[in-house]
């Protein structure tokens, strides 16, 4: 893992950078009427006026690709917006795309192997690992230099993560409907269906078989027990409530 003042100059790297976004719009469209010229004027009084300390706080965007635990047919990408606490948690906001419009789709939190460690068995089951997602090239840092990138993905290979969507794009296409789901990370070749892969891929002009192959000196971590439990067969999701179509 990256100590002290390393970890803090990548994340002055990442911030210095070009965003590498605006370039995926949304999955849904969302009901309602356009903003009137009052709700302009309030939008442009409220940013001047007031404080968005938690919102600014934001410090590395990374995109990757989640599915639903105990349906992997459900894939979808994931933008993350996230803010590093420390060097053992980031907290990230998932949206649908990273234009201004994009739509929340729900929350994930990282943490260190160590803190994965600590945690009881029955909440690690609700935990993924991230070693494929990196080694495979499937999550970026888009914007950044590949250097500072590659530093990046080196302390990401051996954390975890807990996602869980409350708007689910692929199949609500104007409200979050529904109860929210456990979302897991790939961990095997073939799972992430290529034409996800190939639209991300013309989008962010990037190669992912090139990224993957730049990160072939990166150590593969060691999943520890717990983690990615649906491998096992052990599924964990919220009681489905009835899903109410928006009546036009």
């Amino acid at each position: 893992m990256l100590k002290g003042s390393n970890y803090i100059s990548i994340i002055v790297i990442i911030l210095i950078s070009a965003c590498g976004g605006k370039n995926t719009e949304p999955y849904v469209k969302e009901p309602g009427v356009e903003d009137s010229i009052k709700k302009d004027v309030l939008k442009t009084g409220t940013n001047v006026m007031q404080n968005k300390a938690p919102i600014n706080a934001i410090n590395v965007y990374m995109d990757g690709f989640h599915f639903y635990n105990g349906n992997m047919k459900g894939q979808m990408e994931a933008h993350h917006y996230c803010t590093v606490l420390n060097e053992d948690v980031t907290q990230c906001i998932i949206y649908d795309g990273n234009v201004k419009d994009a739509h929340i789709m729900g929350v994930e939190y990282i943490v260190s192997e160590r803190i994965f460690k600590s945690l009881p068995d029955d909440e690690k089951k609700l935990w993924h690992s991230h070693n494929h997602e990196v080694k495979s090239g499937t999550l970026i840092a888009p914007g950044i230099p590949q250097l500072a990138e590659h530093e990046f993905m080196e302390k990401l290979v051996s954390s975890y993560g807990k996602t869980w969507h409350t708007w689910h794009t692929d199949q609500d296409k104007e409200l979050p409907y529904g109860s929210p789901q456990l979302m897991m990370g790939f961990t095997k070749d073939g799972q992430l269906e290529d034409s996800l892969i190939t639209k991300r891929d013309k989008n962010f002009d990037i190669s992912t078989q090139e990224v993957r192959k730049n990160r072939e000196d990166i150590p593969a971590h060691k999943v520890n027990p717990g983690a990615d439990s649906w491998q096992n067969g052990e599924v964990i999701q919220l009681p489905s409530l009835t899903r109410h179509k928006h009546q036009h």
